[in-house]
């Protein structure tokens, strides 16, 4: 895939209107801080369209990339953040659970979870939930760079136990230094772009 044409269309807040988009949409999820903004920034070759923040937590919207008039990137909010309030992060949740149950456009979910670490019991939550709302989920196992290559096998077999993925589940492991696993994905969407006729 090369991505030639990027524009941040629209952005949702808590209470806006999901849009009622014709395109295919690719949706990314997961804890704040886990790098989301760095791998969407990646996939389009930018280095700071995707919003990313000193804070983690801060991201409170539903963003849609439009990739090359063929696609969307929708860039769910972070969850999970310690410090954020309850009813922030019931806000965070609805607004996940809304875009879920609403969007007839979904074609992937990619679920990111930092490799250094135990799925939290949010991620847990959020695989779950992805699950029931008739997605399976890809997961993107982001900061690839932090650890030594030896220990990415042990590190992924750790994701999936935690997780009790299903059987078939994609893993990518995703560098935002290297950009390794890029290739990986871009041929996932490329795949999704021939099966709709794109």
């Amino acid at each position: 895939m090369v991505i030639k044409n990027v524009n941040l269309e629209t952005v949702c807040g808590i209470t806006s209107k999901l849009p009622e988009n014709k395109l295919p949409e690719i949706a990314f999820a997961g804890k704040s801080n886990v790098g989301k903004s760095s791998l969407i920034n990646g996939l389009m070759n930018r280095k700071s369209l995707a919003r990313t923040s000193s804070q983690p937590g801060k991201t409170q919207t539903i963003n849609y990339y439009n990739i090359n008039e063929q696609l969307y990137f929708v860039d769910l909010p972070g969850y999970g953040y310690a410090t954020a309030n309850e009813q922030v992060k019931a806000q965070w949740g609805k607004m996940i659970e809304d875009y879920l149950h609403q969007s007839r456009q979904i074609r992937a979910v990619f679920l990111l979870i930092d490799i250094r670490h135990v799925p939290s019991e949010n991620d847990r939550i959020m695989y779950n939930w992805i699950l029931d709302r008739g997605y399976k989920p890809i997961i993107i196992a982001t900061k690839l760079d932090k650890i030594k290559r030896s220990q990415i096998a042990k590190q992924v077999k750790l994701i999936t136990d935690t997780l009790d993925v299903v059987d078939d589940t994609t893993v990518i492991p995703y560098s935002s230094l290297s950009k390794q696993g890029r290739e990986e994905i871009y041929e996932l969407l490329d795949g999704i772009l021939c099966e709709e006729g794109v």
